[in-house]
């Protein structure tokens, strides 16, 4: 038997309709050939598109693959539920794509037979980029040990082969020979150094102590006017009756210096201009979920620039060793960054567009 369904008329219930303004979730009512005939605010937000844009579009060509929306339309239409509840993926041309859950709800109405309301998964994707991180940082560390036990053993057979070759080498061509095992040696010393920064997280103790956040971010502040004394301004946003915390000072500050030289190095063209920024934030963020842990309180830290962004080809590798978006860069910062921030039981997140990057640091407090 069909499912029983909701009565609703759009002509007799316009106390519903402003009720449904009013909404913080996307709501689409559908006429009964699939077209759009009310979308509230929140809709309108979330596709992007004003009410007249959207009214009397077919469902199915909201979206790529809007297919698999009118495929449960039909069904509404045809009273085989009362509602019906699925997590989708959406696909829009030239936008991101929209991670919703939705809810399709049969209506006894011949004018308005579907009522489909859309909650985007902040929350589920805020999880998953953060499980993502995890394991990423999990991968990092075994394909450092791994790199370290490859590089080290034969680099130190190498230098140590090119010394003793240098010893050997005759006297009347000592100056011209000696430039080339000099290569040898400075390039296995420049490897050397290469897997020590790599496995300087791991070496080192984690030492703990009482922090003040704004020790930290003043630390790295004068850090960062000595090495760009001209042409970048510093400006400081913050919440003093942050409380302090356990952790570790140094690693904290390493992590902050990572990023805020990361974000000078990309202002480099502001900076010859004189109009670069970077903006050091601190608030407190409440509720908040970090690797599946309900926290009350957190640290909520924001290191921001004005400069060009993120390239978009490596904007979901930045945190991964050895990728660099800087001609010349190591790419270790960002993961030295996130390996000690992690060491905290926080995360680092990114958001990039041109003209501001924002990374923001979330540490659990007590």
């Amino acid at each position: 038997m069909p499912a029983s369904s909701k009565t609703i008329s759009l002509k007799d219930a316009p106390a519903m309709l402003a009720g449904l303004d009013l909404l913080s979730s996307a709501v689409l009512i559908l006429d009964n050939a699939g077209r759009v005939i009310y979308a509230n605010p929140a809709a309108e937000h979330l596709l992007e598109s004003s009410f007249k844009a959207l009214a009397n579009q077919a469902l199915d060509s909201l979206f790529l693959n809007g297919s698999d929306l009118a495929s449960i339309f039909v069904e509404a239409v045809q009273h085989k539920f009362a509602d019906k509840r699925l997590d989708l993926v959406l696909e829009r041309p030239g936008r991101v794509p929209l991670h919703v859950h939705v809810i399709v709800t049969a209506l006894d109405s011949p004018d308005t037979p579907v009522l489909i309301e859309l909650r985007e998964n902040v929350q589920q994707l805020k999880l998953d980029r953060e499980e993502r991180l995890l394991e990423q940082g999990q991968a990092n560390k075994e394909l450092i040990r791994n790199l370290a036990h490859e590089i080290k053993n034969p680099l130190g057979g190498i230098r140590g082969a090119a010394q003793l070759l240098e010893l050997e080498l005759p006297e009347r061509h000592l100056k011209e020979l000696r430039e080339y095992t000099q290569v040898i040696i400075k390039e296995a010393d420049r490897l050397q150094t290469l897997v020590d920064r790599l496995l300087a997280p791991h070496r080192r103790p984690h030492i703990v102590g009482d922090v003040n956040i704004h020790e930290v971010f003043e630390r790295v502040r004068s850090l960062m006017m000595a090495e760009f004394p001209s042409g970048l301004s510093i400006r400081r946003d913050y919440d003093l009756s942050l409380p302090e915390f356990r952790g570790d000072k140094e690693q904290l500050i390493q992590a902050v210096l990572n990023i805020a030289r990361n974000a000078a190095q990309s202002l480099s063209d502001r900076i010859k201009a004189g109009d670069a920024e970077l903006v050091l934030q601190t608030r407190v963020a409440r509720q908040v979920t970090l690797a599946k842990v309900r926290y009350r309180l957190a640290l909520d830290l924001h290191i921001i620039d004005n400069g060009p962004g993120i390239p978009e080809d490596i904007r979901d590798r930045i945190f991964y060793p050895l990728v660099s978006g800087r001609e010349g860069g190591s790419g270790l910062g960002l993961t030295l960054a996130q390996t000690f921030v992690q060491q905290h039981l926080g995360v680092i997140e990114c958001a990039s567009r041109p003209g501001c990057t924002d990374f923001r640091i979330l540490i659990p407090l007590p």
